[in-house]
């Protein structure tokens, strides 16, 4: 792999986030980027390797910034925390309070979030045909935030949050009650799973609950049926525990691979400047999954 990032066309990107180790996303965009003839190289800055708190988001951005780095991917727990040192948003990263994606360009860092764009064509062809009149989520943090924003725009008539955060989930109903209608979204308290799903047509979990470093379900088994749809933003591992008492229940469920993939086609496409092929870069991760 070439080194020499400070060379026009070459691209040096990295991914923040806290237990990230299993992540797929290097691969992913490195493999892609060779078959289009790019030089790059994508690097894992983990929290907890580097032994920092989310609190030392900022420096990790400026250190980034001097090191030449085209841009950066951040996840988990730093979607919310990173905005304060930015220079610029996208408008859908405004709405949303929350970036997975910071591009440093022209002597500035901009915030922008493919989360929600990627969970958008995962739904559509994930779940195509599923009932969306209503639909519950589980988690208003930043993956919630482009969940719940994908769900709207796709023509969801009806999203229920549930946080453990009462003044987070009202938050994001407030900015996107906003946008798209305040009748279109609702919060109630995390432990009113059964109330909520009473009625519900699908049901999207966007938590850390599942990850390799947090494993458990977030969602009392009991409460799937066959009725309900399950989606997951978690993708590593691919089969949460959720996902299994979900297929075990008779559900039509999504997994979070495929968001995983489109957001990663709309960051590259950010990062370079080059459209990547969205369906190489899914047989790459689908190949990448199994060999784990």
């Amino acid at each position: 792999m070439p080194t020499d990032f400070g060379a026009p066309g070459a691209h040096l990107i990295g991914l923040v986030g806290a237990g990230i180790g299993p992540s797929l996303s290097p691969a992913l965009h490195e493999r892609e980027a060779h078959e289009l003839g790019l030089r790059y190289q994508y690097r894992r800055l983990d929290l907890l390797e580097l032994g920092v708190g989310p609190d030392r988001i900022g420096d990790l951005l400026a250190a980034a910034r001097l090191t030449g780095y085209t841009g950066l991917n951040v996840t988990h727990p730093v979607k919310q925390a990173v905005i304060a040192h930015l220079d610029a948003l996208s408008e859908e990263a405004a709405v949303l309070g929350a970036v997975n994606t910071v591009l440093f360009k022209g002597g500035k860092a901009v915030g922008y979030n493919t989360d929600a764009s990627g969970f958008a064509r995962s739904a559509m062809g994930g779940l195509a045909g599923a009932r969306l009149d209503r639909v519950v989520l589980l988690g208003a943090g930043g993956a919630g935030a482009a969940v719940a924003h994908a769900l709207l725009g796709i023509g969801a008539g009806h999203v229920h949050v549930l946080d453990l955060d009462a003044h987070r989930s009202a938050r994001l109903v407030d900015a996107l009650g906003a946008h798209f209608g305040r009748e279109r979204i609702t919060a109630g308290p995390a432990g009113g799973f059964a109330a909520a799903l009473e009625g519900a047509d699908g049901l999207v979990h966007a938590t850390p609950t599942g990850m390799a470093a947090h494993p458990g379900t977030a969602v009392p088994p009991e409460l799937l049926h066959p009725g309900l749809w399950v989606a997951e933003v978690v993708y590593f591992p691919l089969e949460t525990e959720l996902l299994a008492a979900a297929r075990a229940a008779g559900c039509r469920v999504l997994d979070g691979g495929r968001m995983a993939v489109y957001q990663a086609v709309d960051s590259f496409r950010l990062f370079t400047g080059t459209e990547p092929d969205a369906d190489r870069m899914l047989r790459h991760f689908d190949a990448l999954a199994a060999a784990r």
